[in-house]
């Protein structure tokens, strides 16, 4: 058949080729249901059974697919995720139809999540949905076969972590850059392309992407696959020179030093992962603390997680963010539900003040957790200087009292996250000890565009001049003021961003883990 060439999204960089496989939604098959009873004995019969399936894929699986996996398992366990489905039965439902329902309610509130975090909550629990439901139908999900090019609507993560990907590749018609397989086919260099609504196999049985240019073709031609073979061997080779600046400091090709920090949304992240290959965490996410299902941790339990991410950094500073709930981050007994505009309502920042009996025990166990190495806290949606204010009254009242009660606490250095554009465009106003950018709202409201909409997505760039702009002021006036300026978004560990931040005068970046060695490379050859 001749060539056809799809246009998408990057997801993953890299170049892909082989046998294409198509995924159709699959279509539940009739099921005989039985009373009450004998439907909740099959619910929790299929729930036991996808235990035993993750177990099994965690026995083999390493690092952040481990991790994830474990985080499958723990929902799973969860008694909160089940109970709707088994109100349902309760009252008459058939158990794949509850589930199927109770688990899509609890899906639709992340499915536009913009952070990286909340997108893979969304896609492990329509993981987790689909693999309860094909135990209780007796079905079993087929092989991919190894090498092989998948195209589909989404991927799940269990289902990425299951297949063999050499040589092959991801196109998917929806999917994020920001969901678990997103994260899942960088980490292990799978080449994944998105936004490809519409694509249809119709008859090709071959197909090529590019994952760094979000390009798919189907049934590609000699010239096509010869080129991208030339694509895929400069890469390699940019790989193998820049793996050899991980654990050298970073430094632009005039010996100007630049800090690169990690992004932590999970402290299981760091299993495994060296510090001595970064200057520190730039930013801590602090929401996966905080399950959708609800049960907010008490203090001793956000104590323990943050000891554990500071005693890690071996005396690197760890920058850890309050709360950053709402908008597209609802959190079940704390977020308020229907609100016009969540985006532009109360989160970040704002909801965590109106909740003080919650605010304050984060405050605490951060104040705790800083007596063992070099903490900083990072409030985040900073609009006006009373909230940064209000927060700091607070952090000093939790020093006072723990120190009354014998606890030992120490204030850590207050900081503030740069997203809002009244922020941006007045960083003067705030007395913060420290700036941090947060490139992916900053950017969406600066050009009124969500990246998680397909159709205004690619107005969503931090190269418009117009974020730049505010990036730049904000680096100048920390520079003038004394005070750190980093930048934690997306955009820190995009290398073909680099040249551009650095330009605007940051000296301090902070990126996913497996982004550092290139972005290093992008240092090294600024001027």
């Amino acid at each position: 058949m001749p060539q056809h060439e799809l246009t998408g999204h990057a997801a993953a960089p890299g170049i892909a080729a082989g046998v294409l496989v198509e995924l159709a939604e699959s279509r539940a098959a009739a099921r005989q249901a039985g009373s009450p009873a004998e439907e909740r004995a099959a619910l929790e019969a299929a729930i036991a059974a996808a235990l035993t399936d993750l177990a099994a894929l965690a026995a083999t699986a390493d690092g952040d697919g481990a991790g994830m996996l474990e985080f499958q398992t723990a929902m799973l366990e969860d008694e909160a995720l089940r109970e709707p489905a088994l109100e349902a039965i309760a009252a008459g439902a058939p158990a794949d139809i509850a589930w199927a329902e109770s688990l899509a309610a609890q899906t639709a509130e992340y499915e536009a999540a913009e952070d990286d975090y909340f997108r893979a909550r969304a896609s492990d629990l329509h993981d987790l949905a689909g693999r309860v439901a094909r135990h209780l139908r007796g079905e079993t999900e087929a092989a991919l076969p190894p090498g092989c090019v998948v195209l589909a609507d989404d991927l799940t993560p269990s289902r990425f972590l299951a297949t063999n990907w050499a040589g092959g590749g991801i196109a998917l018609r929806a999917g994020s850059k920001a969901s678990h397989v997103a994260m899942l086919a960088r980490a292990r260099g799978v080449p994944m392309v998105v936004g490809l609504a519409g694509a249809k196999a119709d008859g090709h049985t071959a197909a090529a992407l590019d994952g760094g240019a979000g390009v798919l073709w189907l049934s590609p031609d000699p010239a096509t696959l010869t080129r991208l073979n030339g694509v895929r061997a400069s890469a390699a080779q940019a790989a193998a020179d820049a793996a050899g600046l991980l654990y050298l400091p970073a430094r632009t090709a005039t010996g100007r030093r630049i800090a690169t920090h990690i992004n932590v949304a999970d402290p299981a992240e760091l299993d495994g992962l060296d510090p001595g290959m970064c200057d520190g965490i730039g930013l801590t996410r602090t929401e996966l603390l905080f399950p959708a299902s609800g049960g907010l941790p008490d203090e001793d339990r956000q104590y323990a997680v943050y000891r554990r991410i500071v005693e890690w950094a071996q005396g690197r500073p760890v920058t850890i963010r309050t709360l950053d709930a709402g908008g597209d981050k609802p959190i079940a007994g704390l977020t308020v539900d229907g609100e016009s505009n969540p985006f532009l309502g109360l989160r970040g920042v704002r909801l965590s003040l109106s909740r003080l009996e919650i605010f304050s025990v984060q405050l605490r166990a951060l104040a705790r957790a800083a007596v063992h190495g070099a903490l900083k806290i990072m409030v985040p949606m900073i609009t006006v200087p009373a909230e940064l204010e209000a927060t700091r009254a607070l952090l000093v009242q939790a020093v006072a009292d723990l120190t009354a009660a014998g606890i030992p606490a120490v204030a850590p250095p207050l900081g503030m996250m740069v997203e809002v554009p009244a922020a941006a465009l007045a960083p003067e106003q705030f007395d913060a000890a420290f700036y941090s950018i947060g490139s992916n709202d900053l950017t969406q409201y600066v050009t009124a565009s969500a990246r998680d909409i397909g159709s205004v997505a690619s107005l969503a760039d931090a190269r418009n001049p117009g974020v730049l702009r505010l990036i730049a002021e904000v680096a100048a006036y920390g520079k003038r003021a004394g005070r750190e300026v980093s930048l934690c978004g997306d955009a820190a560990g995009d290398p073909a961003l680099t040249g551009a931040l650095l330009t605007c005068g940051l000296e301090s970046l902070s990126m996913a883990p497996n982004a550092l060695p290139l972005v290093k490379a992008a240092i090294a050859r600024h001027r």
